[in-house]
């Protein structure tokens, strides 16, 4: 299994911290945001390698990084070409670009480098093992405005995906999605022709919308809290909460 990270954004929403910086980098106590997430899944034996998707302005950033890890799995940095966030090419191709420059050919983890966990995505991907679909996560969210601002699924009572709603303005349930999936080799032709099909490419959530509608998919439900670093208030929040542990 692939490690694949969505890293290319552009991050305007933190600047001035972002403005000539990745947002993935930005430390969170001794480590970083990304350096947390791959703390967890490099300890994985399912995961052969990981792949990390930024624009050309951050790549030198990320390259110069990498050059000072030491993780047991081989690190990918992958160049998509852009240098503002108006030309970026949106999550969905940069996923592509990661399959295509690394011709994968392999089940897939793919994450959003912005979040932080206070668990492990070791129980995630045990759940795919399990159903043998493609998954995505999910957790219980109260709050409409909330749920009218990301992915919301309808689901059965084995957590197989019913329905798969983007930004909707009437959800169909509380069941919200944050930008983690495991994404099955046998799922990969469905993928890679995607674009050919209609689907979304600038928000993560596109893709999984669009396989809901194509192929068999789970939920697992998010078994703790995520930090979603999407401006300078949450950053700061994640901060204070820098010692949280991942647990399984």
């Amino acid at each position: 299994m692939k490690n694949i990270v969505i890293a290319a954004g552009y991050a305007t929403r933190l600047y001035p911290l972002t403005k000539n910086f990745p947002k993935p980098l930005l430390t969170i106590g001794n480590s970083t945001i990304l350096g947390r997430l791959l703390d967890d899944i490099d300890r994985m034996d399912d995961i052969d390698g990981h792949i990390i998707v930024t624009n050309h302005k951050f790549a030198g950033i990320f390259e110069d990084w990498k050059a000072k890890q030491r993780y047991t799995k081989p690190v990918t940095i992958i160049d998509d070409g852009t240098e503002t966030n108006e030309t970026r090419l949106g999550a969905v191709k940069d996923l592509l670009l990661a399959i295509d420059s690394c011709t994968v050919d392999d089940d897939m983890l793919v994450v959003a480098a912005d979040n932080i966990l206070d668990f492990s995505l070791q129980g995630f991907v045990d759940f795919f093992k399990e159903k043998g679909t493609s998954v995505i996560m999910c957790h219980d969210e109260p709050e409409l405005k909330k749920l009218q601002r990301t992915g919301v699924i309808a689901v059965d009572e084995n957590m197989k995906v019913l329905e798969m709603q983007e930004k909707p303005e009437k959800p169909v349930s509380n069941w919200a999605v944050p930008p983690f999936y495991i994404y099955s080799k046998k799922d990969l032709p469905l993928i890679k022709d995607c674009m050919n099909h209609g689907c979304g490419f600038d928000a993560p959530g596109n893709l999984a919308h669009y396989l809901c509608e194509n192929t068999d998919m789970h939920a697992w439900v998010m078994p703790g809290k995520r930090y979603d670093i999407g401006s300078l208030d949450s950053y700061e929040e994640a901060k204070t909460c820098q010692n949280i542990s991942h647990t399984s």
